[in-house]
């Protein structure tokens, strides 16, 4: 009884001195965005969410513990990651049932966007729990703010694969999309997957790399596909977390299915067909997998 009247006391935040008591939760699955970088870009409500909190739950406890010792918060953070989420998941379910609220954060931006929360989301969903968003920070649509590329239409594609062939063909599937694609990618990949986006995409298609975003060495590099990729292939040092937005194609006048056939019977003739679908897929502005597959049933048939 004293711990449970001792952690009501505790339930709260500081702000400028000011220390701000937080109402208790109702019973719910709370996922709570954090700061991408700069601390100073918490919200009010989860500071509110993460003090009144029964359970909190974190990607890494030292990560999050830096945020709320920023703003006196006692909440003791619970690791929830992909390494244990078969053993930590069970458990925060179990407390929903006892009728606790829990928050869920990730080390920054919105929880479940590419991170292992949407597991917990959707099995917190399927047993009748609430669900309840706390908007705030998030990489991708700070990037695309900043890009100043079209936002009108966007699609974010988390990280591309590693391997090269693997990156190339989703590239080529996400190639005629007409919208503007975010991906996250790491310093030591980002050379290598600018320059098959350029391959892939069109070297003069508009792209930037957003680095460090909200921290001091913030970078916005813009330029074409084929321009970064100058850039990136002279060896610059490249530190900190990325998104590259590219932006979307131009758009296309729908070509003749028999202009088609002759561009597909040329190019076959020229290269291997998964190349001759990406290239054929950047100049008519056709789905790489429809084009893969028309000249994989005229192999067919010419082998028949």
């Amino acid at each position: 009884m004293a711990e449970a009247a001792d952690r009501e006391k505790q339930r709260g935040y500081r702000l400028h001195n000011a220390s701000i008591p937080a109402r208790p939760l109702e019973p719910a699955l709370y996922l709570v965005a954090t700061p991408i970088g700069n601390l100073s870009d918490i919200t009010l409500r989860a500071l509110e969410t993460l003090a009144g909190a029964d359970v909190l739950a974190c990607e890494d406890t030292r990560v999050t513990r830096v945020l709320l010792d920023r703003y006196g918060i006692v909440n003791r953070p619970f690791a929830y990651h992909e390494h244990n989420a078969d053993e930590a998941g069970p458990r925060l379910l179990a407390a929903l049932d006892q009728g606790k609220s829990v928050a869920l954060v990730s080390d920054a931006g919105t929880p479940l966007v590419s991170d292992p929360g949407y597991r917990l989301a959707q099995h917190a969903i399927e047993a009748g729990y609430r669900v309840v968003p706390i908007p705030g920070p998030s990489a991708p649509l700070a990037a695309l703010v900043g890009s100043g590329l079209p936002s009108d239409a966007f699609l974010f594609a988390g990280f591309l694969p590693v391997k090269d062939k693997a990156k190339r063909d989703r590239l080529g599937e996400l190639a005629a999309v007409p919208a503007t694609l975010l991906f996250f990618e790491s310093p030591h990949r980002i050379a290598a997957t600018v320059a098959a986006a350029a391959d892939v995409l069109g070297t003069e298609r508009k792209a930037v790399v957003c680095r460090e975003l909200t921290k001091a060495f913030e970078e916005f590099r813009r330029g074409t596909l084929g321009e970064l990729r100058a850039f990136y292939a002279d060896g610059a040092n490249v530190k900190g977390e990325i998104v590259l937005v590219v932006g979307p194609p131009d758009a296309k006048p729908v070509p003749k299915e028999a202009d088609v056939d002759a561009l597909l019977s040329a190019l076959a003739q020229e290269m291997p067909m998964g190349k001759a679908a990406t290239v054929a897929a950047r100049r008519t502005g056709l789905p790489r997998k429809e084009l893969y597959d028309r000249l994989l049933a005229r192999k067919e048939r010419d082998e028949g």
